[in-house]
């Protein structure tokens, strides 16, 4: 092949990949569009993990499905799928740790057990999606009951993956695991914080980890107390296996009991979803999601009126320690709590602040941020929050959210006990709160608030006219911001006040896809 035919062709894949296979812009036409500009589309495919709901027989599990309308891509020709499928079940076989009882004439049946199991039919149910939506702006529903339930696993596309969000609600009445358990599904990820957490002895702390995909996962689990980092060798390489789950309790990993700890959750390989389910003996059990990345400063969202007591946990991931000024937002402006200006967190130590009956009786967000004068150093916190006393207490956690960005969602609200607490920390916002249709019957509603600086807004959210099911509430920053939201949800049961609460952040159902543009100066020598 000649000179000029090699140059002809190296020419045409270079304008190629400048181009990005886009039209050419014909000369004497519009000029081609700033390559630094980036457009938003929508995303093709999403991923959500839900962790294995209980551990009580009693247990009854209701997970709620959602895509918000609106949001996929006009250009999409199929509808898409939305699923939560079952997780596989633990992968060692049940007598594997059992002795033979005759090494030198078991080889041939132990193949023929081997080739019964390879062979054995599956559970139909483990192919069937627990939930699956149909289409944006309607949610799904489905339901699981005991403590066989497994861990989810979700994928979405098309038109249903922008936005796409998941909850599971466990309602447990009696036992040490009482109360109601809630939590969002979240996508899978390698880094994870969990303030809040704890090994004391009335406690019993399981972080839960998914795996998603189609290798096994390997993690790391390290745990820091109030004098620094705890011994837990039995937190490092623990395998996933792949598409399964698997609960680790945090008190078989050190020998220490600590009454606030915090979780760091790291993956070697691969990726899983992460969650510590705390069940307290007394005081009632909920899930306490990962806090927000490392931050400088924190918003707290969403503390109910009549929580009788507030725990407020932070840590510095770091070398350098903080100085933190502590700061209730409440209905009409933003105050310091008494005897809480400030809060002091050593590198590499839980620190803990009660704060009591922080919110007297209006809702209220913490906010977190440098002292006077202090620089900006990173930390993670969570709250850990009781309503009632005695034995009629219940408690729940609030971890340290990311703003709401463009658009949060928050699926299972119910026609009663659902409050929505909106956050202005710095400048004042004006929200859109959509509801959706309900999961058997009901028609979309909206309502528009304004929150102003520096204020927690608590709003009862709007219902559904005809509701009939469960139905899922979206928040939109339409002005102003940040904003930051948490929902409330109240399901009493035998004067216990049971709640659980859900912070909100952006569902990043758009990704910023950088524009392609030509460029010919390229193929100038």
């Amino acid at each position: 092949m000649n000179r000029p035919t090699l140059s002809l062709i190296a020419a045409a894949a270079a304008l190629a990949a400048v181009t990005g296979f886009a039209a050419l812009t014909a000369p004497g036409g519009p000029d081609a569009p700033d390559a630094d500009a980036a457009a938003r589309l929508p995303v093709e495919r999403s991923s959500l993990l839900c962790p294995a709901p209980s551990t009580s027989d009693l247990a009854e599990t209701t997970y709620t499905s959602f895509t918000p309308a609106g949001g996929g891509s006009a250009g999409s020709a199929k509808a898409g799928t939305a699923q939560l499928m079952p997780s596989v079940s633990s992968l060692a076989a049940p007598d594997a740790d059992k002795p033979k009882k005759d090494d030198e004439k078991d080889t041939e049946q132990d193949a023929d057990q081997d080739q019964d199991t390879d062979t054995a039919p599956k559970d139909p149910a483990a192919d069937k999606p627990v939930v699956s939506v149909k289409e944006p702006g309607k949610p799904a529903a489905g339901t699981a009951t005991g403590a066989e339930a497994p861990a989810l696993i979700g994928a979405a596309e098309g038109r249903l993956a922008p936005g796409w969000a998941a909850q599971q609600t466990t309602t447990v009445t009696v036992g040490g695991a009482r109360g109601v358990l809630g939590v969002s599904c979240t996508p899978p990820d390698t880094d994870f914080w969990f303030p809040a957490a704890s090994t004391a002895k009335e406690r019993q702390d399981y972080v839960h980890l998914t795996n998603p995909d189609d290798t096994a996962a390997v993690v790391d689990i390290e745990l820091y107390g109030p004098e620094g980092a705890l011994k837990a060798e039995a937190g490092e390489g623990i395998p996933v296996p792949a598409k399964s789950s698997v609960p680790v309790l945090l008190s078989t990993l050190t020998g220490t009991a600590a009454a606030d700890v915090t979780v760091h959750v790291t993956t070697r390989t691969g990726r899983v979803g992460a969650s510590v389910q705390a069940m307290d003996d007394k005081a009632g059990s909920d899930w306490l999601p990962a806090s927000a990345d490392p931050a400088g400063s924190l918003v707290l969202p969403g503390v109910p009126a009549d929580a009788t007591s507030a725990r407020l946990v932070a840590f510095v991931p770091g070398q350098d320690d903080a100085d933190l000024k502590v700061r209730l937002a409440g209905p009409t402006g933003s105050f310091t709590p008494a005897s809480a200006e400030n809060l002091h967190v050593k590198s590499g130590m839980t620190t803990s602040l009660e704060l009591k009956d922080v919110t007297k009786g209006e809702v209220g967000s913490l906010v977190l941020t440098p002292a006077e004068g202090r620089r900006a150093t990173p930390v993670v916190a969570a709250l850990r929050v009781t309503r009632g006393t005695g034995v009629k207490q219940e408690v729940a956690f609030i971890p340290a959210a990311g703003p709401v960005g463009e658009r949060a969602t928050v699926a299972d609200n119910r026609a009663k006990g659902s409050v929505l607490s909106l956050v202005a920390p710095e400048s004042t916002v004006k929200v859109k709160v959509t509801a959706s249709a309900g999961t058997e019957a009901g028609a979309q509603a909206v309502e528009t608030y304004t929150v102003k600086a520096g204020t927690t807004l608590k709003v009862q959210p709007p219902v559904p006219a005809g509701l009939k099911g469960s139905y899922a509430l979206t928040v939109e920053t339409e002005s102003g911001g940040p904003l930051h939201a948490a929902r409330t949800l109240e399901l009493p049961e035998d004067g216990i006040p049971m709640f659980t609460v859900q912070t909100l952040s952006d569902d990043r159902g758009t990704v910023a896809v950088p524009r392609a543009v030509q460029d010919l100066s390229v193929l100038d020598d």
